[in-house]
C-alpha cells in the first residue's frame, strides 16, 4: 500500500489504537502515538505493531496494524517536531488528558508554522464530548499568540464515536500490553466542513455535512439507549451485571427501544433534512443487536455510572427531554428513564459505586427537587411540567415498579 502521510495521535488508549490508529493504519498512514504511558511507548517503539481483536460471539478476528510507533507525553521538543511534519492529527485522551495535550499541540502548532506558514494543519477530535470544535478552539487562543490566525491555519474536526469498546481483563492485559479488543463496527463520523486541508482518504471515515445532527444522533439515541438498559435493568435486577443480561429480558428490551423511538422522533423534528424515522429505526435495531453482543462484556455499571454528568441538563436523557418539550413532543418515556437513574446504585467488579455516584446519593439523600435544580439546572417555573411529571414517575418506581406493565 502506497505512504500517504503521517498522522500524530495522542492518546494510545482502546479508542485510539483500536479505532483511529487501525483506520489510518490500514490505509497507508504511520501512525505516531503520544501516551503518557511509558510501557506503551516503550513497547510501540520495540514492536512498530500490534493487533486489533476483533470481538464476536461465533469466533474472533485478529487485525495486526503496523507502521506504528510512540512518542512519551514528556517529550516535548519531540512531539512538536512531529507535528511540524504531519499530515494530520487526531486526539484520544478523554477530558483528563485534554489540558496538557492541548499544550503541546499548540507548542506544534507554533513550530508548525514557524516552518511551514503555509501548510494548515486538521485536528481530529475523537472525543465523547459536545460542542468539541468550539472547546478547542477556545482553548487553542488561549496557548496561541493573541496574533495568530487561528481560523486560517487549524481545521478543528468535531467527531461523533459510535464505536464501543469490549472490557478486558487484567489477564488480558497482561498477555499483551498492545493488544486491544474491539468489535467490528468501524466507522467514524466527522465533520467534512472541519477541515481545512483534502479529507484524507481512509476508508471508514465518514465525512457530514451538519455534524450538529449526527453528535446529537449519538447522544440522544446512542448513549441515550445505554443509559435506559443500565437503569432499569439495575432496577428491575441490581444482581445483573451485563447490558445482554438485561436486554433479554422481552419487556426490559421493549421498553427500550420504545425509548429509542420517541427520542427518535424527536431527532427527526430537530433535524428534518438529516435523518428519516425510518433511518433511525433501523440504526436502533442495529445498536440493540450491538448491545447484546456478549463478546464486548459491557456492564451495566460502565454504561450508568458517574450519574452528575449522564443526568445533567444537556446530556443523553435531559437534554432529549427539552428537545422534545421545547417542541411539544411526548417525552414521557425518556423522563420516566431518568427518574430510574435517580435509584441507580450500580457497582464494580470489586462492590464499589463510582465515587461521583456515591456524592450524588450522599447529597441529594432522594431530595428529587434537589436534584433537578442542582444537577439538572431546571427552572421550577418555566420547565414545571418535567418537574412535576418527574416526581410523579420516582414515586411509583419507588413504591415498587409493575415491569409486566412498564410498557403501558
Amino acid at each position: 500500500m502506497p505512504f500517504k502521510g503521517k498522522l500524530v495521535l495522542f492518546g494510545a488508549g482502546k479508542i485510539g489504537r483500536s479505532f483511529i490508529g487501525q483506520l489510518f493504519s490500514r490505509s497507508g498512514y504511520e501512525v505516531v502515538f503520544i501516551d503518557i504511558n511509558h510501557s506503551i511507548i516503550n513497547e510501540l517503539n520495540h514492536r512498530r505493531t500490534y493487533k486489533v481483536i476483533v470481538k464476536s460471539e461465533k469466533s474472533d478476528e485478529i487485525i495486526e496494524i503496523k507502521n506504528v510507533r510512540g512518542i512519551h507525553l514528556g517529550q516535548t521538543v519531540d512531539i512538536a517536531d512531529e507535528i511540524a511534519d504531519s499530515s494530520v492529527i487526531a486526539i484520544s485522551v478523554g477530558q483528563q488528558g485534554l489540558a496538557d495535550a492541548l499544550k503541546l499541540i499548540a507548542q506544534g502548532i507554533i513550530k508548525r508554522h514557524q516552518l511551514k506558514p503555509a501548510s494548515p494543519i486538521d485536528i481530529i477530535i475523537a472525543e465523547n464530548m459536545r460542542n468539541a470544535d468550539a472547546y478547542f478552539k477556545h482553548k487553542l487562543k488561549e496557548l496561541l499568540p493573541q496574533t495568530f490566525r487561528l481560523d486560517n491555519y487549524v481545521g478543528l474536526v468535531e467527531t461523533s464515536i459510535g464505536k464501543m469498546v469490549p472490557l478486558m481483563t487484567p489477564e488480558d492485559m497482561e498477555e499483551d500490553i498492545l493488544q486491544v479488543f474491539a468489535e467490528s463496527y468501524n466507522t467514524l463520523i466527522l465533520d467534512k466542513k472541519g477541515f481545512k486541508n483534502p479529507i484524507p482518504e481512509v476508508s471508514g471515515l465518514a465525512p457530514k455535512e451538519n455534524m450538529k445532527a449526527w453528535v446529537d444522533r449519538k447522544s440522544f439515541i446512542h448513549n441515550l439507549g445505554h443509559a435506559t438498559v443500565a437503569y432499569i435493568g439495575y432496577v428491575y435486577d441490581p444482581g445483573l451485571i451485563y447490558l445482554w443480561q438485561a436486554l433479554e429480558v422481552k419487556k426490559l428490551y421493549q421498553f427500550t427501544r420504545a425509548v429509542m423511538m420517541q427520542s427518535a422522533n424527536i431527532l427527526v423534528e430537530m433535524y428534518r433534512n438529516d435523518f428519516s424515522m425510518n433511518d433511525l429505526e433501523s440504526h436502533i435495531d442495529d445498536l440493540l443487536k450491538r448491545f447484546q453482543n456478549k463478546a464486548l462484556g459491557d456492564t451495566i455499571f460502565r454504561v450508568g455510572c458517574d450519574l452528575p454528568r449522564k443526568l445533567s441538563r444537556e446530556d443523553r436523557l435531559f437534554g432529549a427531554i427539552l428537545q422534545g418539550f421545547n417542541r411539544h413532543l411526548p417525552y414521557d418515556k425518556i423522563l420516566f428513564t431518568a427518574m430510574f437513574g435517580f435509584y441507580f446504585k450500580a457497582v464494580d467488579s470489586t462492590g464499589k459505586m463510582h465515587p461521583a455516584d456515591v456524592n450524588f446519593h450522599n447529597k441529594f439523600n432522594q431530595n428529587i427537587h434537589d436534584i433537578f435544580l442542582d444537577i439538572c439546572n431546571f427552572d421550577s417555573a418555566v420547565e414545571k411540567e418535567i418537574v412535576d411529571k418527574g416526581c410523579i414517575f420516582y414515586d411509583r418506581i419507588g413504591k415498587g415498579i409493575n415491569f409486566d406493565t412498564i410498557n403501558e
